[in-house]
């Protein structure tokens, strides 16, 4: 865990066991990595702007997508989380474990109701898609496919987060299905570019540094987090690369926010969310955080907006099904295993 604000080396006591301090001036944040990434940040700005709204300070923890699940599921019995952020499918995996408490957040009759949980369970909070990043520097142009990654020129220069412990990582393999058109051939592909890959990652935001130097040309990620983190890694480049069929495709990953079943300060946890939905935290999604709105009254047209617009033009967006993807997924990443042999 990169430790980037004094809020955060606060956390770094919780992961050494003390855990957060029930008090009513605190709310803890369990988040995948992203919305902390860029200078200023937007999870930065609005931690800032809710502890002088209310007085309440923020403990913020920051892993990979299934990393903070899988913490929150370990501490089922004595919850030290208020509120959790993650990508999907890791929020539904959350939702059917029990690990969630339902709460219609104060703003979100303005969100689609196609978009949230069950029951309220979960609400989206900035909408994102998954992307590919490379370095401009080492490389001329974009790799243009899926197969020139398999290159040799690649060797040790690839790396991707691992499905099951980093969103991100998972949407490879749920977007190496769709490319492919199946999973037989998917995982075929996946075992081929195992060759060229670094090794396994757990958190997909520490590969953006490492792709910015050159010790990586290829790294995956998603694009608020890529866009946001390009001030500060000027050689990194978004891409998608075509499938099988020549289409270059990508599709929605927004990062969730939740309520923590017996949150030890749950009152400060509804308070948080209520902030971060409110018209004003969301009004600067894509100005600061280079994320899309999730409100429907929240119009974006700062630069930002429009640099997101333009990088995601000619991309075809797609939808997966993600009781299926969780349905599947236990397999699914026992099966990336074995043929990756990681």
């Amino acid at each position: 865990m990169t430790i980037k604000t004094p809020a955060i080396a606060i956390c770094a006591l919780a992961l050494l066991g003390t855990g957060p301090a029930m008090a009513a001036d605190v709310v803890t944040v369990y988040s995948a990595d992203g919305l902390h990434d860029g200078t200023p940040s937007w999870y930065g700005e609005e931690f800032d702007a809710f502890t002088k709204a209310t007085g309440i300070k923020v403990q913020y923890i920051e892993a990979g997508s299934g990393v903070v699940v899988d913490r929150i599921a370990k501490e089922k019995a004595n919850p030290q989380a208020d509120v959790l952020v993650t990508l999907p499918p890791f929020i539904q995996n959350a939702a059917a474990s029990g690990l969630l408490e339902p709460y219609a957040a104060a703003g979100s009759d303005k969100i689609p109701a196609a978009e949230k949980g069950p029951k309220d369970q979960y609400l989206p909070l900035v909408n994102n898609y998954l992307s590919f990043i490379y370095n401009g520097s080492s490389l001329a142009d974009a790799p243009k496919t899926f197969a020139d990654l398999l290159d040799a020129k690649f060797k040790g220069k690839i790396q991707y987060s691992t499905p099951g412990q980093a969103g991100d990582g998972t949407a490879v393999m749920i977007q190496a299905f769709h490319a492919f058109g199946g999973k037989d051939a998917a995982f075929d592909y996946l075992q081929k570019l195992q060759d060229n890959n670094v090794g396994p990652s757990s958190s997909t935001g520490k590969l953006t540094a490492l792709v910015n130097k050159g010790e990586l040309h290829v790294a995956n990620g998603d694009l608020q987090m890529n866009m946001s983190q390009m001030g500060d890694n000027p050689n990194i480049r978004v891409f998608w690369p075509a499938g099988q069929d020549g289409k270059r495709s990508t599709f929605a990953l927004p990062y969730y926010v939740a309520l923590v079943h017996g949150a030890p300060n749950s009152a400060n946890g509804k308070k948080l969310i209520d902030f971060l939905l409110s018209r004003e935290a969301q009004e600067k999604v894509s100005a600061v955080a280079i994320g899309l709105p999730v409100r429907t009254d929240v119009k974006p047209t700062d630069d930002n907006y429009k640099k997101i617009e333009q990088a995601l033009k000619g991309v075809e967006i797609w939808t997966p099904d993600w009781n299926a993807v969780l349905a599947d997924l236990q397999a699914d990443v026992a099966r990336w295993h074995d043929v990756t042999g990681s």
